[in-house]
């Protein structure tokens, strides 16, 4: 019975942490880009119309530091918060850009 728990327990926690993965990604088209200081926010908007604000700065992403363009296909990972009416992402790390 210990065994099958255990089992049990790793199973749901290979699962957990499986979906936990994609929490953190957004996948969209760049809708416009307001250029700032450090970097630059673009507009996403996913496939299920979304929008997310991105925050792409040179500082969170160093040498993976990337300039999109309207209408970029991008996959983007990062910390992600919501206000009362926007969607925002702090990217750190830029997993596709077409």
């Amino acid at each position: 019975m210990k065994k099958f728990l255990s089992l049990l327990f790793f199973v749901g926690l290979i699962f957990s942490c499986a979906s936990l993965k994609d929490k953190n990604q957004v996948e969209g088209s760049v809708e416009s880009i307001v250029y700032g200081k450090d970097g630059y926010t673009a507009k996403i908007k996913t496939d299920k119309n979304q929008i997310y604000l991105a925050t792409v700065s040179r500082v969170n992403l160093e040498q993976n530091y990337k300039v999109f363009k309207t209408g970029n296909k991008v996959v983007l990972k990062g910390e992600i918060w919501k206000t009362d009416t926007e969607k925002h992402i702090k990217v750190t790390e830029i997993v596709l850009v077409n």
